[in-house]
């Protein structure tokens, strides 16, 4: 992974706000597919986000996204609490200045099981209370499937992350969850690949939602038994 000017930059007026008490900053592409830098900092404090925060529209400008800025005690503590986040930028990141942080670190698979059954079954609670407020209308489930895809697309990236699967996109990591998992064809592939120009009818909602919901319960009780064995 080259480092971008834009990065290079951002390094340049981190190092102007906090001096040395930068640490490293390193590079990563974020989802949203713009670039993205992880600086770890000494200490930090309201002045230093006010300095940084008169600086954001310019990195913005540059097609930054806002990076994540994490003094030296906190990053030690939060691989576990952010295992996915963290994991990702550990497996795909390119050290701008300082010292590598992630050297030597690795997530634990457990903490990674944790994080994916977190959001399995808060994404289960809300696809359940979202379709009792829709008071059973096609049209308003139809917009629940919708509004839900983009968490899905996160859930099924999370737990392929866990198997240690190397996928291109949330359509190819819902495919390969269907599988392991042993989940109704299609019931996770059919809603992450919600796009474009048409609606979805209700009447394909209809069909959707119970194999969908189906699916998800079965995930969350695949996860909650999983082990690295």
């Amino acid at each position: 992974m080259n480092i971008p000017d834009a990065v290079r930059r951002l390094d340049h007026d981190l190092r102007e706000v906090f001096g040395e008490r930068v640490k490293s900053v390193v590079a990563y592409d974020s989802p949203a597919g713009a670039h993205a830098a992880l600086a770890i900092i000494t200490r930090l404090g309201a002045d230093d986000l006010r300095a940084c925060a008169a600086r954001l529209a310019g990195w913005h400008e540059l097609g930054l996204a806002t990076p994540l800025l994490v003094s030296e005690d906190e990053f030690d503590r939060s691989l576990d609490a952010f295992p996915f986040e963290f994991g990702a930028i550990l497996a795909a990141h390119v050290v701008v200045s300082g010292a590598d942080p992630f050297a030597g670190l690795r997530v634990d698979p457990s903490d990674l099981r944790r994080a994916s059954e977190v959001q399995a079954r808060s994404h289960l609670l809300h696809l359940r209370e979202g379709y009792l407020e829709t008071y059973g209308r096609s049209d308003a489930v139809a917009d629940l499937i919708v509004r839900s895809a983009p968490a899905l697309a996160a859930l099924v990236t999370s737990v392929a992350r866990l198997h240690g699967a190397v996928v291109e996109g949330a359509a190819a990591a819902a495919r390969v969850i269907e599988q392991t998992a042993a989940l109704p064809r299609n019931s996770l592939t059919a809603v992450v690949t919600l796009s474009g120009p048409e609606p979805l009818t209700s009447e394909r909602a209809r069909e959707l939602f119970p194999a969908y919901l189906q699916g998800i319960e079965q995930l969350t009780r695949y996860i909650d038994r999983w082990s690295p064995a």
